[in-house]
């Protein structure tokens, strides 16, 4: 499929919230990819827990690695279908921006001291970084992305419904991302590029962890079958050529599924736009029903198994109790933050605002920065 009709085009863009001559070299996507590479809180995305914390070893996933395998996915899924890959890899690489360190750990600690302060959501936090915090330009905060790029990173799981996170709230004054419905197209495959990345290196990453084997994986859906194909054609194999293979077969299959799936919604719904697909009511782009039960019996696997071991609960506790103690220390604290960082009298002694502050000051940490800070200020304080 080339050139899908229900695909964005850069040449028709809603734009920029702040105009800008084109490039003479790349299109409208094309320059929002490249901003978010360039960007601060990309590069901090290396320190950041995807599941283990960055000193547990080198070889694990980390929100960056993580960030570039699912722009490939999303790129390659992109490119079968016909629609706009720039666009598709863009929404991937930044999908995970707005993420804390300690990963889903330090989201619930954040969520749960901000909660008289409107909350804290990941995704309404990476479309704040992208809008606000990230200080680069002359002419205006944040990277001035496409409005393409803003829907889908905001709604790429499908449409946000009230209550609104405040990010969320605050951005849509100045520009609406139609939060209620879906995005389109190329959010949702980069959204399902998200799945087959982290369901593949989690498996990856949890062999090579010791949290379960590949014998405790033998009757789990999809995996199970692939590494018993893999072994019977490869007997000898060492043990992580094995995993590498059995992924790899396993991301082949999830993105074949999800491109024929997707193609049998396309020619029932038969979308003649871009702004159709976000119509539909539901998703365009999707796994078939017998993957998806496949899958749930596969993310109950992981959940038991992975994201509930002992290990990784005993540093997901480390890390909310690190998140929490640093928040308090700041809001009692507010002169101890960095120079940058650092409220204005007025904004001070306004609550909302100082939480608000110190929020996006801890969202924004690395894991290592996370825990040097709260030796230096708590522990030895």
């Amino acid at each position: 499929m080339s050139g899908a009709i229900f695909a964005s085009r850069a040449t028709q863009s809603r734009g920029r919230l702040f105009e800008e001559p084109p490039s003479p070299t790349r299109s409208d996507f094309q320059r929002d990819r490249d901003r978010i590479i360039h960007c601060a809180a990309f590069r901090r995305l290396q320190h950041k827990t995807q599941v283990f914390v960055h000193h547990e070893g080198d070889h694990y996933r980390s929100r960056l690695t993580h960030s570039l395998e699912v722009a490939q996915i999303a790129r390659s899924v992109a490119r079968e279908l016909g629609l706009e890959e720039d666009l598709a890899e863009a929404m991937a690489l930044a999908h995970d921006l707005g993420h804390p360190p300690f990963g889903h750990a330090g989201e619930d600690a954040l969520d749960a001291v901000m909660a008289d302060f409107g909350g804290f959501d990941h995704n309404a936090q990476a479309l704040r970084i992208l809008t606000h915090l990230e200080r680069r330009y002359a002419d205006f905060d944040g990277l001035n992305l496409t409005w393409e790029s803003l829907e889908g990173i905001a709604k790429h799981n499908g449409p946000v419904l009230p209550p609104l996170p405040a990010a969320l709230l605050e951005y849509g004054v100045q520009q609406d991302l139609e939060l209620d419905t879906y995005a389109g197209p190329e959010a949702q495959v980069a959204a399902l590029a998200d799945d087959i990345a982290y369901n593949n290196h989690d498996i990856d990453d949890g062999v090579r962890a010791g949290l379960f084997t590949l014998d405790d994986l033998a009757d789990v859906p999809l995996v199970g079958p692939i590494l018993a194909q893999v072994h019977e054609t490869h007997p000898n194999l060492p043990q992580s050529q094995l995993i590498f293979e059995a992924v790899r077969r396993m991301i082949n299959l999830m993105v074949s599924d999800l491109v024929a799936q997707t193609r049998r919604n396309v020619a029932a719904a038969t979308p003649l736009g871009v702004d159709e697909v976000r119509a539909l009511g539901r998703p365009l782009a999707a796994f078939s029903d017998g993957l998806l039960a496949d899958e749930k019996i596969l993310r109950g696997f992981l959940l038991k198994n992975m994201y509930r071991h002992e290990r990784v609960n005993r540093m997901s506790e480390q890390g909310r109790g690190i998140v929490s103690d640093l928040f308090r220390f700041y809001l009692d604290n507010p002169s101890r933050l960095p120079e940058d960082w650092r409220p204005m009298d007025n904004e001070a002694r306004d609550p909302q605002t100082l939480a608000r502050t110190i929020a996006d000051f801890i969202a924004g940490m690395t894991d290592r920065y996370a825990m040097k800070a709260h030796e230096e200020l708590i522990v030895k304080s």
